[in-house]
């Protein structure tokens, strides 16, 4: 299915770029982070399971069990902190 990728803050410096077209296999969040990092360089490091990263589904968050669905929009970002 396609989809459209947007990466945020420290995770697009990471990748190097603000969005994507991607076409995956992948029938949840989770399991596309999983196939993003296995690409390799810089998606292993910007979204390593290590790190604690946010992930939103049509632009509402979602968890990485949340049901990927043609024409998606899937945002990544690092967790926010203010004040």
């Amino acid at each position: 299915m396609k989809l459209t990728l947007r990466y945020f803050a420290s995770v697009r410096e990471a990748i190097g770029r603000g969005s994507e077209p991607r076409e995956t296999r992948a029938a949840t969040l989770g399991a596309l982070r999983d196939e993003l990092v296995a690409l390799g360089e810089p998606y292993a490091s910007a979204l390593a399971p290590s790190r604690a990263v946010r992930m939103a589904l049509d632009q509402e968050m979602a968890e990485p069990s949340a049901p990927l669905r043609e024409g998606c929009e899937v945002a990544f970002f690092p967790p926010v902190t203010g004040g």
